[in-house]
């Protein structure tokens, strides 16, 4: 009886993962929101519990907004801009019915979804990216559906607004890295200005433990000159390896096997990039040694 449960727990746990990681941006909090929810599910009398899977994430996601009380006071006071943490990731499987799962997990989207109340990036996530029925979201939140049909109305028009939820071709992101690096490498920009949005910003999380440029640069020319003639000047003594950062083509430096900087990008619908996010805060590095699994048909992260 004991295995089954805790295989049934195992099975849920990749999406429970997925959820978590989403609704708090830090992958230590959202291994937390889990392992409560094992532990509670561990001590629950299944005869009581009818669909063991909707309890799971009810638990899961109230712990999750348990979460999210205490971290809206600690990033009150973040050093600088805060960017969540970021995860080195192998998509499998990506078909287009899965676009908007797959689409959720970059950093530009997450940063889209602070923007929310806490309770309506609950709703929205559960419904438009989990796909699961009103009531059993409302439910979940301990809410009429009513209430919840407006919830994730009001999240639905903010994302939408705010275009964050495009993905590039592999043609248009390969395109991007190859004039970044050639801006690192020969200190021009010309090539890299054309990628990049009218209004693109470039901000840099350092937490207040790495160098960090405590601002955000904004427009074309600014960032494309930042990029060719002062990073190409801080990052000669380091090595560059593309990844796949949140399921997007993605940059990291390495000081031997230590990585110190992750970049992820965030693009327009036209393909031009218009957000490009710098990671220096060695606490949030440290899951970019091995990829986690990301499956866009769930929404499911599984770490090695």
């Amino acid at each position: 009886m004991l295995e089954t449960k805790t295989k049934r727990f195992e099975d849920a746990r990749p999406q429970l993962m997925g959820l978590a990681y989403r609704m708090l941006g830090v992958v230590a909090d959202a291994e937390d929101a889990v392992q409560d929810t094992f532990l509670k599910w561990q001590a629950a009398d299944l005869a009581g519990i009818r669909n063991p899977d909707a309890w799971l994430v009810t638990v899961c996601t109230n712990r999750c907004l348990d979460i999210l009380k205490s971290a809206s006071r600690t990033r009150m006071s973040y050093v600088g801009p805060w960017i969540p943490e970021p995860l080195q990731t192998e998509t499998i499987s990506l078909q287009e019915a899965d676009l908007d799962r797959a689409q959720s997990l970059t950093t530009a989207f997450l940063l889209l979804l602070e923007r929310l109340t806490p309770k309506e990036r609950a709703a929205f996530l559960l419904r438009e990216i989990f796909g699961k029925p009103y009531d059993e979201v409302a439910r979940t939140l301990g809410i009429k559906e009513a209430a919840c049909r407006q919830l994730v109305s009001r999240a639905s028009k903010s994302v939408r607004k705010n275009q964050a939820r495009f993905t590039p071709s592999a043609d248009q992101q390969e395109a991007f890295l190859a004039a970044f690096q050639n801006a690192l490498a020969t200190g021009s920009a010309d090539r890299l200005e054309e990628l990049l949005a009218e209004t693109v910003s470039l901000r840099t999380d350092g937490g207040g433990k790495a160098t960090a440029i405590s601002r955000v640069i904004e427009g074309r020319h600014l960032v494309g000159k930042y990029i060719a003639r002062i990073l190409g000047r801080l990052l000669t003594n380091v090595r560059l390896e593309r990844r796949e950062v949140n399921g997007i083509g993605g940059l990291v430096t390495l000081d031997g096997d230590t990585v110190v900087t992750a970049m992820t990008i965030g693009y327009a619908p036209d393909g031009t990039v218009d957000r490009i996010y710098l990671i220096r805060n060695p606490d949030k590095l440290r899951h970019l040694t091995a990829p986690a699994r990301h499956d866009p048909a769930t929404g499911g992260l599984r770490f090695q």
